[in-house]
């Protein structure tokens, strides 16, 4: 049983805290005591009432990301978790990739939140504790399309391993969770182009199903607590069995 005050006298930092993942993160953490610092591109993201403090800035901004922490370090002081929720994508086959999207995406998902988590990482460290937990994709750990953004989340994946190697010893912890689909707001462009997506997607998951907000988010808050005190470098896909194997190969063709 865990406890309702798990993250009690925490402050937990969300970044992404407006969106369909975000929410719920913030809902569970704040529901477990955590005194949650939200930051999205927009005030009118921030109204969940479970947000303790609120910060707006761009990812693409990097002056936008200097001023946010500066920002964020001042008013709530060096957090004690930061959960790096942020992302987005739109390129999702190579056909569709450009130039200008390759450097939106990875611009957007990788370096932008390396900016970010980076200096609030150290300042982690130099008081000698911490817990990261970044948000990345099944994508990252195989191909399911959206290369660019596969790319910048492979990319976070090796960024959250050298956070957990090199402040090891700085008490710092460093884990990254890979979800599946997840039906939130950003399935709503797929589901317009085709209703029957979900139908689709529910064949390729072991679990005939795919995952909801709730379970990454228990999988992020426990990544989170001193539950997990003894695991860092970890990527952990939430994905209701996608990346454990082809099941419609099994249904196709040894089935057959």
């Amino acid at each position: 049983m865990v406890s309702r005050a798990e993250f009690e006298g925490r402050t937990v930092l969300v970044t992404g805290a407006g969106g369909g993942l975000g929410s719920a993160i913030v809902a569970l953490l704040a529901g477990r005591g955590a005194r949650v610092v939200g930051c999205d591109q927009s005030e009118a993201a921030l109204a969940s009432p479970h947000l303790a403090s609120r910060h707006v800035f761009d990812l693409l901004d990097r002056t936008s990301v200097e001023a946010a922490i500066a920002a964020v370090l001042e008013t709530d002081g060096v957090p004690d978790i930061l959960i790096n929720n942020a992302g987005w994508t739109r390129a999702e086959t190579l056909e569709a990739l450009t130039a200008d999207r390759i450097e939106h995406e990875l611009d957007l998902n990788l370096t932008g939140v390396m900016m970010f988590a980076d200096p609030i990482a150290k300042a982690m460290a130099a008081r000698g504790s911490g817990s990261v937990v970044f948000v990345s994709s099944v994508n990252a750990i195989a191909h399911f399309g959206n290369p660019a953004y596969a790319a910048a989340k492979a990319g976070i994946n090796a960024y959250a391993k050298s956070i957990a190697v090199e402040l090891g010893r700085s008490g710092v912890r460093a884990n990254v969770v890979c979800p599946g689909s997840i039906r939130t707001a950003a399935w709503d462009h797929r589901l317009a182009k085709n209703p029957d997506v979900i139908g689709k997607l529910q064949r390729l998951y072991p679990l005939g199903r795919i995952v909801n907000a709730a379970e990454v988010a228990e999988a992020i808050a426990f990544l989170a607590s001193d539950r997990a005190s003894g695991v860092t470098g970890v990527v952990m896909p939430v994905d209701a069995g996608l990346t454990a194997g082809c099941l419609p190969f099994i249904d196709d063709i040894l089935g057959a």
